[in-house]
């Protein structure tokens, strides 16, 4: 019976550390992209989706797709910003990144953009692979994972 009254108790001390009280399994998903006409052949995916105290993010690509690595990786990690405000996060709270390049001769001119604009004090860990794009002209995608507080 202490055992069980000890057990409560901790489940109610790690209920009350829970921003989400009582819903700790919960999933919160955002701008699901509904299939249309101007982009049919694309799939159907939440741009951010939060469980628990994680935000999971989809690749990230620019939108319109113009300029150079540095102009499209700026546009990409702007449009991060603007999910992880969303999700109730910050990109200093990030976890991880996979960030997929056109080629990887453009590796320092993305990292100077990406620098800019990580926060210096909490970098994510990061993997940068090299692809080829499925749309012409596209030279970076970017991938996150967030703490939510």
């Amino acid at each position: 019976m202490a055992n069980l009254r000890a057990m409560n108790a901790l489940l109610k001390a790690l209920e009350a550390l829970n921003p989400r009280k009582g819903n700790i399994v919960s999933i919160i998903r955002h701008e699901i992209r509904q299939i249309s006409d101007e982009n049919r052949g694309q799939p159907i995916i939440s741009q951010a989706v939060v469980h628990g105290n994680v935000a999971y993010f989809a690749g990230i690509t620019p939108n319109p797709i113009v300029g150079d690595i540095k102009v499209q990786t700026a546009q990409v990690l702007r449009r991060v910003d603007e999910l992880l405000t969303l999700a109730g996060t910050d990109k200093s709270r990030l976890l991880s990144a996979q960030v997929w390049i056109a080629d990887m001769r453009l590796f320092e001119d993305h990292n100077s953009a990406w620098n800019e604009w990580v926060d210096p004090a909490n970098p994510p860990a990061r993997a940068c692979l090299t692809t080829e794009f499925w749309r012409p002209g596209m030279l970076v995608e970017v991938m996150v994972v967030a703490a939510v507080p």
